[in-house]
Formats: structure tokens, C-alpha cells, sequence
């Protein structure tokens, strides 16, 4: 991959800033099924219409001080953390796939994934009017990306969805209750539709590792019982940006290691 001037990689990573707030409306208004684009911007409290110089991301924040300009209540820290997390992943996706159709189809898969993540863990719920859309788009899409074929994308929806499905309808059936959600099964056939199925097993493997640790991590702190309800969509989003960046990579590792293995 060519090394590219800093000032290109800078302009890279402002353009993420700028969708990262794009994404903090987006956030804020879809689970309360308000217009993404009108009315502008306004604070919470008051109604405090914000300028333009009040909505510089990141930056804005820490000027104000994270509080509002007008009523002074304070901001919520998420806000320039979704738009530090955006420029940072514009930057690791260009840095990675340099100026090709995978850079800006990569970038808007994870930006997809971010905003899912922090309307999941604030709310508990995967809008439907994300995922469901997702699912074609990003087949689509999949067609731009060397490393998969649309059988491998159209495997990797059916796959996806019906794994995530399967295990939710097994877990009923044995205890009567919903284990998991349908907003998890949709989001993971999306993402089987522009990782393929691959992508998909690798996802399921990754998001429940790292799932059960924060799990009984939180409940060890917490001190509660296992009935703590913890939103799996932002651990369906790591496994697939983990192999995004480093996936195929890890596969081989560990066909690697398990072929040498002596058991």
C-alpha cells in the first residue's frame, strides 16, 4: 500500500469527524422516529438552536466544555467519543485499503455499525429501518469487494440470519423465553451480506468471546445475576470490524496453529 501525505490522511480523518456527527443525530432521533435531517440541531433541554460553531466536532465540545451554551447542562461525553471512533476508523479503513471501492463501502458498513451500537446500548433495540435496508445495500455493495463473491454474500445472509434464528428459537423452545432479539438476527444477516459467510461464522465466534468476558465482567462487578441484560448487537459489530481489519489473517493463524497442533 502507497504511503499517502499527511495532510491527505488529515482531510481522511476530518471527513469521519464530520460523518460521526452526522451519525450522533442519527443516534439521538431514530429510536424516537424523528426526521434525521430538519428540524437543525438543538440542545435537549432548552432548545437552544446550536450555530455552526457549536456543532464543530469534537472540538466544539471541548470549548463549551461539555455543557450547553445557553442553559449550561451538560453534554453527554458519548457525542465526541461516536465522532472520535468515525474519523478514527475513516482512517484505519483508507490506511488499509488505500483509494479503492473498498475504502468508502468498508466505511460505510462500520459507520452503519456504529450507529447500531450506540442506539442498541442506549436503547436496547436494532431499528429495523437500518437493518432491514442494510441488507440489500450491502449485498450490493458486496459486489465492489474482490475478497467476496455474491454467492458467498447471498450464503452469508441466509447463514446469518438463520444461525442467530436457530439459537433464538432453540432457546425458546427449551425455556419459554426470548433469549434474543429479532433487531440481532437481522443485523447479523446484514452483516453475512457484505462479509459473506466467512465473515459471518467469524463475527459469531468473536462477538461471543468477547460477549461472555464483558458479561461476567459486569456481572462480577455489578454483583448481579445472570438474568442481567446486556445488548448483543455492539459485540455482533466488533466481530465484524475485527474482520474487516484483521479476519482472514486470524483464520489462517489459527488453521496454522490447530494443523500443527498434535491432538
Amino acid at each position: 500500500m502507497p504511503a499517502y501525505p499527511l495532510e491527505i490522511i488529515a482531510i481522511v480523518f476530518i471527513f469521519g469527524l464530520c460523518i460521526g456527527s452526522f451519525l450522533n443525530v442519527c443516534i439521538y432521533r431514530i429510536p424516537a422516529s424523528k426526521s434525521i435531517v430538519s428540524p437543525p440541531s438543538a440542545c435537549p433541554a432548552c432548545g437552544y438552536q446550536l450555530r455552526f460553531y457549536d456543532n464543530i466536532p469534537v472540538l466544539s465540545y471541548l470549548f463549551l466544555r461539555g455543557k450547553c451554551r445557553k442553559c449550561g447542562i451538560s453534554i453527554s461525553p458519548r457525542y465526541p467519543i461516536v465522532e472520535l471512533l468515525t474519523g478514527l476508523f475513516a482512517t484505519g479503513v483508507f490506511l488499509k485499503f488505500g483509494m479503492t471501492p473498498e475504502t468508502p463501502v468498508y466505511f460505510f458498513f462500520i459507520a452503519t455499525l456504529l450507529a447500531i451500537t450506540f442506539i442498541d446500548i442506549d436503547h436496547q433495540i436494532i431499528p429495523d429501518i437500518i437493518s432491514l435496508p442494510g441488507i440489500p445495500v450491502f449485498f450490493l455493495a458486496a459486489f465492489a469487494l474482490p475478497s467476496v463473491t455474491w454467492q458467498a454474500a447471498l450464503i452469508g445472509i441466509l447463514v446469518g440470519g438463520g444461525v442467530l434464528y436457530a439459537i433464538a428459537w432453540v432457546y425458546h423452545f427449551i425455556t419459554g423465553k426470548d433469549g434474543m432479539g429479532g433487531g440481532d438476527i437481522k443485523l447479523l444477516a446484514m452483516i453475512g451480506a457484505l462479509l459473506g459467510w466467512k465473515g459471518v461464522l467469524f463475527t459469531i465466534f468473536v462477538s461471543s468471546a468477547v460477549g461472555t468476558i464483558v458479561g461476567v465482567t459486569v456481572m462480577l462487578y455489578t454483583r448481579k445475576n445472570m438474568k442481567l441484560a446486556i445488548p448483543y448487537g455492539p459485540f455482533l459489530a466488533i466481530g465484524a470490524i475485527t474482520y474487516i481489519f484483521s479476519g482472514p489473517r486470524i483464520i489462517d493463524w489459527y488453521l496454522n496453529v490447530a494443523r500443527s497442533s498434535p491432538f
